[in-house]
């Protein structure tokens, strides 16, 4: 995926996801000397590649520069210390890009000032390449800037638009956090095999590889992920018999019903 961006590309928070990002636009042909990193205290690795790639890097928000993309990548619990000093590299054709967890768009502008806004929450596999984002525009955003920052985001993985701003908490419930409930699940048969006789090395070989292969499957099939079970599931065989436990009314979806009610709440407090 390429990606095309006029202007400068300000990236606060070279961390996990900061650096995923980084590195997207980096191999999609952004060059290094339109974006800005600042970072206190990026890891010696990120130093090395922030030299290497001609990007700029900044301990502080430097005087003088205004952004044309503000990319806020860093954790929802300093948002309120790492702000304010930002606030001089907000103009007026300035888009700020959010990807913290829970901070709404009146919290932004109660520390930035009224600018055009998107919250964004993509998810780990960004890493990879492989992450899906939700984001959320407010009406300041216009539709060639709403191009851009899909084009920045796009580098990680499928971009999908939301109608209202309370949504990316429940997508942050959903895919945000999504990641954590399938290695758990890993996690979980692992055990589960493990307490069937597999030695515990075995059973965790055999459930990664499990869910990485399924995971794959249900990437490159045009199927539904329900065809796609229906098709492992022999009538009375060992998968329905599972199934049958998973898919009890006190199975799988209730879990996921109160987990991810859970974890849009938490996205919720964070917002306050």
């Amino acid at each position: 995926m390429s990606a095309t961006v006029s202007g400068l590309v300000v990236l606060v928070g070279a961390g996990n996801m900061g650096g995923a990002m980084l590195s997207g636009w980096l191999k999609s042909g952004v060059p290094g000397s339109s974006i800005l990193v600042i970072d206190p205290s990026p890891s010696e690795a990120m130093k090395e590649r922030l030299a290497a790639s001609g990007v700029r890097h900044e301990t502080a928000a430097p005087s003088g520069v205004e952004a044309a993309i503000l990319f806020l990548a860093v954790k929802p619990q300093v948002m309120e210390a790492v702000l304010p000093p930002l606030k001089p590299l907000v103009g007026a054709d300035t888009v700020v890009v959010s990807v913290a967890a829970g901070k709404t768009l009146a919290f932004l502008e109660s520390h930035l000032g009224e600018a055009a806004m998107v919250r964004a929450m993509p998810n780990t596999p960004a890493m990879i390449g492989r992450g899906v984002t939700g984001a959320y525009a407010n009406a300041r955003v216009g539709e060639a800037e709403r191009a851009n920052v899909h084009d920045l985001l796009k580098v990680s993985g499928p971009v999908e638009w939301v109608a209202a701003e309370s949504d990316i908490d429940s997508v942050t419930a959903l895919s945000g956090s999504g990641p954590a409930y399938v290695f758990y699940l890993v996690e979980c048969m692992a055990e589960a095999g493990r307490k069937l006789g597999l030695p515990a090395d075995l059973a965790m070989r055999l459930a990664r590889e499990t869910v990485a292969g399924a995971g794959e499957l249900l990437f490159q099939s045009s199927d539904e992920a329900s065809r796609l079970r229906q098709n492992v599931t022999s009538p009375g065989g060992t998968t329905a018999a599972a199934l049958s436990v998973l898919m009890d009314e006190k199975g799988m979806q209730p879990l996921f019903d109160a987990a991810l009610a859970a974890a849009r709440k938490r996205a919720e407090e964070l917002g306050r």
